[in-house]
């Protein structure tokens, strides 16, 4: 179903790249992230690079210029190139020339056909659904079918790039016709997003033992909502403008070969459904969940330094990435190399662990106080909002997903 742990795992391996043995980088030489980039003030084409430390592998030279290219490659092709790439970078091989993260400027990582996010955080869904539904938090389906809607891939925007506060139609509970403006609850979502490897033809879908070779690799997403927009549109039929004004993700794609050593099992709270069999298998409830960190930091312009306002892990999800990379192309859809499948908001069972203001606020209802003693429920103009993202366990490297950062700007 998956790779096994290899020597590329090995902590104790070093890199001639002297920032990727720091015991606190994102990037040692087990992770290996791919990006797309060019040094920054040129207009040079873009290129395919992997983060080593606080520099930049260029692929160029190794006939790497498109990675959609490298995703619809099989996985035991992908593997073969970390195994290249590693004992390059690896202490006592030949040193080459690097480019400096610091003096590089990104793009999306890859070109991204479809968006589709799911909905697999159930305390996420349980604390929306008491807000939007009382009496009916969490719906009859939830728990048997991964939810998910189709996004807006036009407006994925890289990590730094600025979004304006959206308009919409809001609706107060007090009026009886709803008026248009800018939105006043701007709200992040913490979630990972998974970019599909090779896809599958139109009107075949594969078993749950066969979506790892589906799954090229993670990066951090923040689907950023508005609130206030939200409610009054997406009955019947989902959401719409409260979510596609813009969703900001890392430059940086982890690949789920650096993320090996982080599965886990895959289970259900006692007296739950258990998927149906099509998301089932033993194979699949041995080490289809994976370990890892997800944090929600926030700065206001007046702030020095940013704060963190929520941790939480992926280990919250309901349901697991091959579930939904199986259940997507179960009707048989297509995926597409490229294409980025969301998670959902991971939050956790405990109030510190929510994955939205939202919810770390009651529904705007309890401002958030900030370490200057600032006060905040949703997001204001200028603020900026950054999540981030590792998997570290005893005896393994620390594998980071690097910065996923957005600030919001005034309306147009």
């Amino acid at each position: 179903m998956h790779q096994m742990l290899d020597h590329t795992h090995d902590a104790a391996t070093l890199s001639w790249v002297a920032s990727a043995n720091d015991p606190a980088t994102d990037f040692p030489l087990q992770n290996l992230p791919f990006c797309s980039f060019r040094r920054a003030a040129t207009l040079e084409p873009w290129r395919i690079g992997v983060g080593i430390g606080d520099q930049i592998l260029d692929l160029t030279g190794w006939g790497i210029t498109d990675l959609n290219a490298l995703m619809a490659r099989p996985s035991s092709e992908r593997l073969a190139l970390r195994h290249r790439l590693f004992d390059t970078l690896m202490q006592g091989a030949p040193e080459l020339e690097l480019v400096p993260q610091a003096g590089a400027e990104y793009t999306v990582p890859c070109r991204i056909g479809d968006y589709t996010d799911f909905y697999t955080g159930i305390h996420h869904a349980r604390a929306i659904g008491k807000l939007f539904r009382p009496d009916n938090p969490l719906l009859p389906n939830y728990q048997w079918v991964p939810i998910g809607y189709h996004g807006r891939s036009s407006s994925i925007v890289i990590s730094g790039t600025a979004l304006r506060r959206p308009k919409g139609q809001v609706k107060p509970p007090d009026a009886d016709v709803p008026v248009f403006k800018p939105s006043a609850r701007v709200d992040c979502e913490l979630e990972l997003g998974l970019f599909v490897g090779p896809g599958n033809a139109l009107g075949e879908p594969f078993g749950i033992d066969e979506a790892d070779e589906h799954a090229f690799g993670l990066t951090l997403l923040n689907d950023w909502s508005a609130r206030d927009i939200q409610p009054w549109e997406y009955q019947p039929l989902g959401p719409f403008l409260a979510k596609n004004f813009g969703t900001t993700i890392s430059p940086w794609i982890v690949t789920m070969e650096a993320l090996e050593p982080f599965r886990i099992p895959f289970t259900r709270p006692e007296g739950d459904p258990q998927p149906l069999p099509y998301l089932d298998s033993p194979a699949h409830r041995a080490n289809a969940s994976y370990d890892i960190e997800l944090e929600v930091w926030f700065k206001t312009p007046a702030l020095a330094q940013p704060t963190r306002l929520s941790r939480s892990n992926l280990r919250h999800a309901y349901w697991s990435l091959a579930q939904m990379l199986t259940h997507h192309a179960s009707n048989g859809c297509n995926l597409q190399p490229g294409d980025l499948l969301g998670t959902g908001t991971i939050s956790g069972p405990a109030p510190e662990e929510a994955g939205s203001l939202l919810e770390l606020t009651g529904g705007g209802k309890q401002p958030i106080t900030l370490p200057n003693g600032e006060t905040r429920t949703f997001v204001l103009d200028g603020d900026q909002l950054g999540l981030r993202a590792f998997a570290q366990k005893p005896g393994f490297r620390r594998i980071g997903f690097g910065a996923c950062d957005g600030v919001i700007t005034p309306s147009s």
